[in-house]
């Protein structure tokens, strides 16, 4: 991880590194002229070392009963003070799993201070928040509840509440013998989040060998991907989400943008090192076209420019039009599924 790195110069020297690994790595024929490829199949995927996995079906050994309540929990607006805001409130499931607001409102119209991501596919990712300051999902859940311009609530009053209300009371212990506590509230919501996967993208089932789920131009786009070093942060099963990064490898993205905030640190308001200023979890991709607009800060608003912006400031490169146009194309082909129905 770069947080174990001494100095920004070394960063940057294995970041530009990995980025050139990766290109040596996956790179592919030429493009052009364009051909339509031959079938692959899953063990053709493995000996090619594809960086990307595709989603499973399977959720996995998830008591069903306790997510079930963590369903009800998630959209449960009385985990929050004044009783208006909910976990669906801001990743709302029918929108990519966030609002698609630059900033989510909390109570009492108190405006957030970071772009909310999206809530599918978190199971995946190896910590939570932009800044990566819990690493699970029970954890996670205490973040929102007890921040004052989210929930703005605490368990306590959240316990009482819960337990003054009859449904809550015989679902609890029905699947939790402790009843209601913070803890089996956070194992709930958890358990259902864990559902919250989406595969069966298209891409996916190209994955899986099926050759024909993505057209010439988007194949050639996850080429560009791969052999421009995208894919050096951007890889494993939900396209990222495994590693911290510094946002601005080449280049000072914030010096750029100008109007500096606290949340612009990063991972340095957690640790206070140096090292992990501007530093954060690398979001993961799946679903990616619903969900701008985009980055901790919600600047952009189109993929186009969150691509051209991720090759100024993070690999080095000023991508010609049709690199974005064709890395797009195959960022639309990440869209996946949630029972049973295509995400919009």
């Amino acid at each position: 991880m770069i947080t174990s790195l001494p100095n920004l110069a070394i960063a940057t020297l294995l970041s530009t590194f990995a980025a050139t690994l990766v290109f040596l790595t996956w790179r592919d024929p030429p493009a052009a002229p364009l051909a339509q490829p031959a079938a692959i199949s899953i063990a053709d995927a493995v000996r090619r070392q594809e960086p990307i996995s595709p989603l499973p079906r399977d959720v996995g050994n998830i008591d069903p009963g306790r997510a079930a309540l963590g369903e009800e929990l998630f959209h449960e607006r009385l985990l929050s003070r004044d009783s208006t805001i909910s976990c669906a409130s801001c990743h709302q499931l029918d929108t990519g799993g966030s609002d698609r607001l630059p900033r989510s409102p909390g109570v009492g119209g108190a405006a957030g201070v970071i772009n909310t991501p999206t809530v599918f596919n978190s199971r995946y990712n190896f910590v939570q928040f932009w800044d990566g300051r819990v690493s699970s999902l029970e954890d996670q859940v205490a973040g929102p509840l007890h921040n004052p311009i989210e929930m703005a609530s605490s368990w306590e009053e959240v316990i009482a509440r819960l337990s003054a209300h009859e449904g809550y009371r015989v679902a609890f212990a029905e699947h939790y013998p402790e009843g209601i506590t913070a803890a089996s509230i956070s194992d709930a919501i958890a358990s259902f989040e864990r559902t919250l996967v989406t595969p069966d993208a298209r891409f996916d089932r190209y994955l899986r060998g099926d050759a024909t789920a993505l057209t010439v131009e988007e194949q050639e786009g996850y080429a560009r991907f791969k052999n421009l070093g995208c894919a050096s942060c951007h890889q494993g099963i939900n396209v990222g989400g495994n590693l911290f990064q510094r946002f601005g490898v080449v280049g000072d993205y914030f010096a750029d943008r100008g109007n500096p905030t606290r949340a612009d640190l990063g991972r340095f308001n957690i640790t206070g090192r140096e090292i992990d200023r501007h530093v954060f979890k690398v979001p993961g991709l799946r679903n990616v076209a619903l969900t701008a607009p985009y980055f901790h800060d919600a600047s952009v608003d189109s993929l186009d420019e969150a691509v051209a912006l991720m090759g100024r400031y993070q690999l080095g490169r000023s991508l010609s039009d049709e690199d974005r146009r064709l890395i797009v194309a195959f960022l639309h082909t990440l869209t996946g599924t949630y029972r049973g129905e295509t995400l919009k």
